[in-house]
């Protein structure tokens, strides 16, 4: 059944309880971007050594900036909500973030977003890859560039891994675009580790060695004069498997104490965010969470109550907790979605979905603690002061993070900027 307060975009053609259920698993393949393209040796191994992750909390369908980042008290827009004070003075934020308020601090925020696209599909696009789409070339997900260039050596988890409370298991090779298959995302149904984790009772761990020793056997004659990014991810997935097998407590939540486990919340956003956190811990360097379905054309001001409930004392102990394990200055944390929400509301007491002026969040790894960029109009309806847009974003992203932006991916012989060349970082946030 599809929900009453969403949209027709198939991304969202769900109920209203589906989405607490199902998502994608996989593992693959290698790219064609040389680490030396991004940096100097040097500062690869540096950055390696400190283990600097990026963690993306993905809220799904459009959260409204005026229900959470930028509220517009006292005016034709502004919803029946108050502003409430944050651990940063001066700053305010809709008093449904009232635990969020006060991790204010450790993050900063960015409230003059136009990425001008008001369509599903393509404004999360833009939010991936920091670029709108081309039919001259498919651009790889943040996820996927981080997994290229930050992923440990000899680590046994994807450098990728998205934990998502809906669709389908699988591997998404087209989040790789060009750089291969090797570091597309894998997906985490409903935060359920990867199937098949346990070898069968009825095959002893001698006959599943000799086996494996075939496999290892085939794949190697079949390689010769036939390699290709697909046999490589092929035999890097079959690796990996085995070494994820091995590691497999990692994706148990119940191992962590009781009372953080409550803190985080029992309910499914919750469980998925610890979880999140325990593979940062574990060395993966991209980690995103989906919190769904925020597309609130109906009953917006109730929707966003009942589900920024779940989010906010979440999303506050999972700062909290990355902060007290000293992960928090090596841990880049973004909060964002396709767009905003539109500041009119409509005769349904729902937004539509907005653009043009809207915000999101980001803590941690390289940024400037409590600062606030960009500003919008009384009612919201445009950006007056610093402008950005999904490029302004990933250059950010990739200063933060320590690496150049301005470098190039190399596919097929052709350098391809890592970022928007017509963009820059938003200096005034960095650290």
């Amino acid at each position: 059944m599809k929900p009453f307060y969403a949209c027709n975009s198939p991304q969202h053609v769900v109920s209203r309880r589906q989405f607490l259920g199902g998502a994608a698993a996989g593992l693959a393949g290698v790219g064609a971007l040389s680490f030396a393209d991004m940096v100097q040796p040097a500062m690869a191994e540096q950055l390696r050594r400190m283990d600097k992750r990026v963690l993306v909390i993905w809220l799904s369908g459009g959260v409204s900036q005026l229900e959470t980042w930028d509220p517009k008290p006292g005016t034709d827009t502004g919803g029946p909500f108050l502003p409430i004070a944050t651990s940063v003075p001066g700053t305010h934020i809709c008093e449904l973030l009232p635990h969020t308020a006060r991790q204010m601090h450790r993050m900063a925020l960015v409230r003059g977003i136009n990425t001008a696209e008001n369509e599903h599909g393509r404004g999360a696009y833009i939010m991936h890859t920091g670029r709108r789409q081309s039919p001259a070339e498919t651009f790889p997900h943040l996820g996927s560039v981080v997994a290229k260039l930050m992923a440990s050596e000899g680590n046994a988890l994807p450098g990728y891994i998205h934990i998502s409370p809906r669709g389908q298991s699988g591997f998404n090779r087209q989040d790789a675009a060009f750089l291969g298959p090797r570091f597309a995302s894998v997906t985490l149904a409903d935060g359920n580790p990867p199937p098949n984790l346990f070898r069968p009772t009825t095959l002893s761990e001698l006959a599943d060695s000799q086996r494996n020793d075939l496999r290892v056997r085939l794949n190697n004659r079949f390689a010769q004069g036939r390699r290709t990014a697909d046999t490589e991810a092929y035999t890097h997935t079959y690796d990996q498997a085995t070494d994820v097998m091995r590691r497999r407590s990692i994706f148990d939540t119940s191992r962590e104490p009781r009372h953080l486990q409550e803190r985080y919340g029992t309910h499914d956003f919750g469980q998925h965010c610890l979880l999140a956190r325990r593979l940062l811990e574990s060395g993966v360097p991209f980690v995103k969470v989906t919190h769904s379905n925020y597309d609130t054309h109906h009953e917006n001001f109730d929707f966003h109550i009942e589900q920024l409930g779940e989010f906010d004392c979440t999303f506050a102990t999972l700062l909290d907790d990355l902060a007290q394990r000293g992960m928090l200055e090596s841990t880049l944390v973004i909060v964002m979605s396709e767009f905003g929400r539109t500041p009119t509301i409509n005769r349904n007491y729902g937004r539509d979905h907005w653009s043009r002026a809207w915000s999101v969040a980001v803590a941690g790894c390289g940024i400037q603690q409590g600062g606030v960029v960009g500003r919008t109009n009384a009612n919201g309806t445009r950006v007056v002061e610093r402008e950005v847009n999904g490029g302004h974003l990933f250059h950010t992203y990739f200063r933060a993070l320590g690496l150049n932006p301005r470098r190039n991916h190399h596919h097929n012989g052709r350098p391809i900027p890592m970022a928007d060349p017509q963009a820059d970082s938003i200096g005034e946030i960095l650290a």
